[in-house]
């Protein structure tokens, strides 16, 4: 086992993690934030996208030892004083989900994206969303939701800037 101490929606944990142990499974299985969906586990699919120091990583991807030291935020730490963040707002706002199982992942994507962008084209959205799947939408309103965050100024509650789309 190995110590990590690690930073989750502005919550510190010292836990004793398996050093195999995937970010995701830390997070869902260890402190319960299962907004952070497990979809394909080979990082395919987007839907375990979180912000490792403010830059959006799949989690299925980085081993929770990784983390150690570090800040993580998912879906569940965007919403602030029981206001939604911006971009959920426009997710919710614009009908930019069916099933919502790539929801999560799609949104702390398309945070990352404005990051990146505070206002990008229509064109520059589908390119920075690329890495995340959606088997439901054909992404319309996804954008659409992308445009409209843009346009109220959205960006990572950590203030932090930057994106790897690994």
């Amino acid at each position: 086992m190995t110590r990590i101490n690690v930073t989750v929606d502005g919550v510190g944990y010292e836990d004793e993690v398996e050093p195999r142990t995937l970010l995701v499974h830390y997070l869902r299985e260890t402190l319960g934030k299962t907004g952070t969906v497990v979809g394909c586990d080979t990082s395919n699919c987007g839907a375990c996208t979180v912000h490792l120091d403010g830059r959006s990583v799949k989690s299925c991807n980085v081993l929770a030892v990784q983390a150690d030291g570090h800040e993580v935020t998912t879906i569940e730490g965007l919403a602030q004083d029981g206001e939604l963040h911006p971009m959920q707002q426009a997710f919710h706002d614009c009908h930019a989900l069916q099933c919502g199982y790539c929801t999560p992942g799609m949104i702390m994507q398309a945070i990352d994206v404005l990051n990146d962008n505070p206002h990008p084209t229509e064109q520059e959205i589908r390119v920075g969303l690329e890495g995340n799947l959606c088997r439901c939408t054909g992404y319309h309103n996804i954008v659409k939701a992308v445009q409209e965050a843009a346009g109220a100024g959205a960006a990572a509650p950590s203030g932090a800037q930057g994106g790897d789309r690994s």
